[in-house]
């Protein structure tokens, strides 16, 4: 078997291992700062990880907190000491949309960790994420399952045009998209991504081996503590306080490529949702409506992506969704869910009926073109608390294909409203 085949057949394998062992899985019970984490390394042998109780029976958070110490139950004192890390601003704010593995996240590399580790690992993100098809932990697989294709392209050097890919083929590097955000699209890799996402993949890379768990602080229903999820293309962080969720941003989310067809013929779309929800929306709008909506600046990315925390701009642009008829409110509902929907269910729906009280408050605004299928087409929502950003880039691996970047931010509720940026 040729190299480059071999790499194929390992990377297909690296996710079917992580979805089959979330399957089985039976619960028994970089410069990051450390929490409540101590280890022997005598002989060059790790010492036992504490052990922590686990509550078969328990819901809602408490399933979250009980998940969170089976799986650290399943590691050593070392391991255990890259999963607990303090709250910190430093460490919430230590993600990134970029193939930049362990140096721009902090937290335990998939890949590093055994069948049974890695079951409790998505066990846990598994029951903090939304159930629906589509979205929650079912759209996080998809994406993870989309960096094993960029891997698998990236491994051959032959990547084309990515297969079944419902964007248009006709995105080209607009030279109007120079967005006073950003100059260039933020996950452009320095150099070469290595192969072997499949366990290896070192400090960056593509491939479902590269992504990162972290807890910053303890996990448990009486305290402050976030979950900490995300590698290319993702982050998750949720954070939770006296037994609720008080922050499920950021989130951010993109996908390259936007659709492809798997060898067992099922075909992914991950970001569909979101970009039919935006599609309807703007497609609503009157050519009145649509020139009130147009905003001034162009984008090549997400205004709030890494780094950005707190720069939500002073004054809101676009047209108000109070201004917009009943039917096209709740399209701007529509729109919103979906992001929401990577929490539990029932924050999810809290958080939807806190959006929908501020609606009227709202506005939608677009830049480039409503069809989200060229380098430069935007869609932003920005309420009193929402903030989502939704938009094209062209194709870095599956170049002639445009691929999508998207961020769910909240004005008020980023990291559980614990920090203040200036």
């Amino acid at each position: 078997m040729s190299r480059e085949r071999t790499r194929l057949v390992r990377t297909r394998r690296t996710w079917r291992g992580i979805a089959g062992a979330v399957t089985a899985v039976v619960l028994v019970g970089g410069g990051f700062a450390v929490a409540n984490a101590s280890t022997d390394t005598q002989g060059g042998k790790s010492a036992v990880g504490v052990k922590r109780p686990v509550d078969k029976k328990a819901t809602g958070v408490g399933a979250v907190v009980s998940a969170a110490n089976a799986f650290l139950n399943t590691l050593d004192a070392d391991q255990q000491a890259e999963v607990l890390l303090d709250f910190s601003q430093a460490n919430a704010t230590a993600w990134s949309n970029l193939p930049c593995g362990s140096s721009c996240r902090p937290g335990i590399q998939l890949g590093s960790l055994t069948d049974t580790q890695l079951a409790a690992a998505m066990q846990v993100v598994k029951l903090a994420t939304g159930t629906g098809k589509g979205t929650g932990y079912d759209q996080i697989t998809q994406i993870i399952k989309a960096d094993d294709v960029l891997n698998a392209a990236q491994s051959t050097s032959s990547a084309g045009p990515a297969p079944s890919d419902t964007a248009s083929s006709t995105a080209s590097a607009d030279p109007s998209a120079s967005s006073t955000a950003t100059d260039a699209p933020t996950d452009v890799p320095t150099g070469t991504p290595p192969s072997g996402g499949a366990g290896g993949g070192g400090m960056g890379g593509y491939g479902s081996g590269v992504y990162f768990l972290a807890f910053l602080g303890t996990p448990s229903v009486d305290g402050t503590w976030q979950l900490h999820f995300g590698g290319h293309h993702l982050a998750v962080n949720e954070t939770y306080k006296k037994g609720k969720v008080a922050g499920a941003s950021p989130f951010f989310v993109g996908v390259e490529p936007s659709s492809w067809t798997a060898d067992d013929g099922t075909t992914y779309s991950p970001l569909e949702a979101q970009r039919n929800g935006m599609l309807a929306l703007t497609g609503s709008l009157s050519t009145e409506q649509l020139a009130t909506a147009k905003l001034t600046e162009s984008f090549s990315d997400v205004l709030l992506g890494p780094g950005q925390d707190g720069q939500f701009p002073a004054t809101k642009e676009g047209i108000k969704v109070s201004s917009l008829s009943p039917k096209q409110k709740q399209l701007v509902l529509k729109a919103i869910h979906p992001w929401i929907a990577n929490v539990d269910d029932a924050t999810a729906k809290k958080l939807m009926k806190t959006y929908e009280h501020e609606l009227n408050q709202t506005y939608v605004g677009y830049s480039g073109g409503t069809a989200l299928d060229t380098q430069g087409d935007y869609v932003r929502i920005d309420g009193p608390g929402v903030w989502i950003e939704f938009v094209c880039q062209n194709g870095l691996v599956f170049q002639g294909k445009v691929h999508y970047h998207t961020v769910y931010r909240d004005h008020t509720r980023d990291y559980g409203s614990e920090f203040t940026f200036s």
